[in-house]
């Protein structure tokens, strides 16, 4: 649902990372490995412009066969999946907290991918927006 595909560039002896998707997302890495690993970081942070924005999430692109993709962690893909559920009903984040019976900071934690939520806060917050939070292993 959030797989991004990234763009690798050697650099000086370093791996450059982009995101076609999300232009804001950029970082580096010693090599191909520890630039992939340095992507979600780089990824997170980008998606979290567009939640602080109170901005749609961009639609991640078909990658190429060849391309390799990044996503957020299982938290923060929860995180975000509340988030597009809202923006997608036109929800602001006060009638969430209305809904929710919860103070405005709460919301604001939620949906703050810097903070460990708790998985419950996360389905409570799906529930009430008619989403159902569902985790595979794969």
């Amino acid at each position: 649902m959030f797989d991004y595909p990234v763009t690798l560039t050697p650099d000086n002896g370093t791996v450059l990372v982009t995101f076609v998707d999300i232009p804001e997302a950029i970082t580096f890495g010693a090599d191909e490995d520890d630039a992939l690993l340095n992507a979600v970081d780089a990824l997170e942070t980008g998606l979290s412009f567009y939640v602080d924005a109170r901005k749609p999430l961009p639609i991640p692109s078909q990658p190429s066969p060849q391309q390799v993709t990044v996503r957020p962690s299982a938290l923060e893909c929860a995180k975000l999946g509340v988030y597009q559920a809202m923006t997608e009903q036109g929800i602001k984040k006060a009638e969430l907290a209305r809904r929710l019976g919860w103070h405005m900071p709460q919301v604001d934690r939620l949906f703050d991918l810097r903070h460990a939520s708790k998985m419950d806060q996360i389905e409570a917050a799906a529930h009430v927006l008619g989403k159902h939070v569902y985790v595979q292993i794969a």
